[in-house]
């Protein structure tokens, strides 16, 4: 008797946000990609449809709310509330980008603390169970009411550099409350590490008043959650200068280069590299000079193998311990 397949009863869709990231998930996990149709009416409602039954079956849908992130939120919303009303076994949202993440508290008067509603919104619609990557703040994993897996793309990271010539280098975090996520990378590569102290003008710019840590002269390592506008990799970049560093690789999980960013990287002769995951789609008009992009598909499939075995997942959680 032929031994019965655990992932034989999964299902794996996709949203239009970016269809490449789960076709390669669904490849790592030996799976074929459901058929999905998005359709807009002329009224400008978004319409969904998964093309084969879902009944009794695990459903894991994957949509990064990358831009245009609203879109692409109502896209999940409406295929996650599919499944649940198809008789779904159980309903995952794979949300390799939760851009939402970014308004995570009250920093100015009667303002939505929009990524606790975003998790409640993805509970109303049917989801189960969130995988996501690298929140913008750790607090937000704490957001959902049901269980999260909030994932890292720090072995990916960590294998990449091993193979590069780390001699007088710093991994620097432009930002002290990102710290522990370059502290995390700096252990790993038995590295030093600096934080910068910004502090926000605007959107896309920011002030850098000093850096805590020896840099001077160094090959600088600057490691966040995302690279938006360029603003704080820019002016923490300009401090550096300063003090004598003259090459910088840039190292983001989300590559979103959105504004001016691309041509303001593209000016800046300090950077050696610009080092991001494909959490997001990055098309031709949105990839700055000096890009490198490596694939976290295998680290979604692989959590979508553990659900699926209930096996754990905690040594792929981002806060996880550095072994």
């Amino acid at each position: 008797m032929t031994d019965r397949n655990p992932l034989q009863d999964s299902l794996i869709f996709s949203g239009t946000a970016h269809r490449p990231l789960a076709e390669k998930i669904a490849d790592h996990l030996g799976l074929p990609l459901g058929p999905t149709t998005i359709q807009r009416f002329s009224n400008d409602n978004l319409s969904a449809h998964l093309g084969i039954s879902v009944r009794a079956k695990d459903v894991f849908i994957v949509q990064p709310l990358s831009p245009p992130c609203s879109e692409n939120l109502m896209e999940l919303l409406l295929m996650l509330d599919v499944a649940r009303g198809a008789g779904a076994r159980s309903v995952h949202a794979v949300i390799p980008y939760y851009s939402y993440a970014r308004s995570d508290k009250k920093d100015a008067p009667r303002i939505s603390i929009a990524a606790r509603l975003i998790a409640d919104l993805l509970v109303t619609a049917g989801a189960d169970h969130v995988v996501a990557m690298t929140f913008h703040s750790p607090q937000v994993h704490g957001f959902f009411s049901i269980p999260a897996d909030h994932l890292t793309a720090h072995s990916v990271f960590v294998a990449y550099l091993k193979e590069r010539d780390l001699a007088n280098t710093v991994v620097i975090s432009p930002d002290i409350g990102h710290a522990k996520r370059a502290a995390k990378l700096a252990r790993a590569l038995d590295l030093p590490m600096a934080a910068a102290e910004k502090m926000r003008l605007s959107d896309d710019s920011v002030a850098v008043a000093g850096i805590m840590g020896d840099v001077r002269g160094k090959r600088a390592i600057l490691v966040d959650d995302e690279i938006a506008t360029g603003g704080s990799m820019i002016g923490t970049i300009d401090h550096l200068r300063r003090k004598a560093v003259s090459h910088v690789t840039i190292m983001v999980t989300h590559g979103l280069f959105t504004g001016s960013a691309i041509e303001r990287l593209n000016a800046v002769k300090e950077i050696d590299e610009i080092v991001v995951t494909d959490t997001v789609p990055l098309p031709p008009d949105r990839r700055p000079e000096r890009l490198r992009v490596l694939s976290v598909a295998h680290i979604f499939a692989e959590v979508i193998r553990r659900n699926i075995l209930g096996q754990s997942i905690g040594d792929l959680f981002e806060f996880w311990p550095t072994r």
